[in-house]
């Protein structure tokens, strides 16, 4: 059965965190401050007050999620505030490889595209070799390095949505 993709609800706060989690735990010994990286990314939800999440389920279990925050909704000051952005793509390690993390990032693109948008830009770090060849493979292109987040090194990258 494939993922189906739902906007979230306030009563999906805890296991979108769980997923969160699990989904960055493979990178813990990267970040010199795991606890803290995991606490971070366990509020995933309160993303929910400056953008919009969407979730995938997989037999009603939430097995991923993405945050899309529109141009002009307050962002890192790394990036350009009138670009769309993609904020913590996440899917749970036990279904990995079906298709999720495109489906999610292309539901991004969708919303960009509704929105008018010409560019859409994410952060990514190396360490997610996986994601990073996803999104290269989806046309996103590396722009600048970002600020590392607990000594994990990061990077912008944008798709031009004028093009396509």
């Amino acid at each position: 059965m494939t993922a189906r993709l739902r906007d979230y609800r306030a009563a999906d706060a805890a296991e979108l965190g769980r997923v969160a989690v699990s989904a960055f735990e493979p990178y813990k010994s990267e970040y010199s401050d795991w606890p803290a990286m995991a606490d971070r990314v366990s509020r995933m939800s309160e993303l929910a007050g400056t953008g919009e999440i969407i979730l995938a389920e997989k037999d009603d279990k939430t097995v991923g999620g993405v945050v899309y925050v529109a141009g002009g909704r307050p962002k890192a000051a790394y990036f350009d505030q009138s670009w769309p952005i993609i904020r913590l793509l996440v899917v749970d390690p036990a279904v990995r490889g079906q298709g999720i993390g495109r489906r999610l990032t292309e539901a991004c693109v969708g919303r960009a595209r509704r929105d008018r948008s010409l560019i859409l830009a994410l952060h990514t770090s190396p360490i997610m070799a996986v994601a990073l060849a996803m999104y290269l493979r989806m046309d996103f292109r590396l722009l600048r390095d970002a600020p590392p987040i607990f000594g994990v090194p990061y990077a912008v990258c944008t798709k031009d949505l004028g093009t396509d």
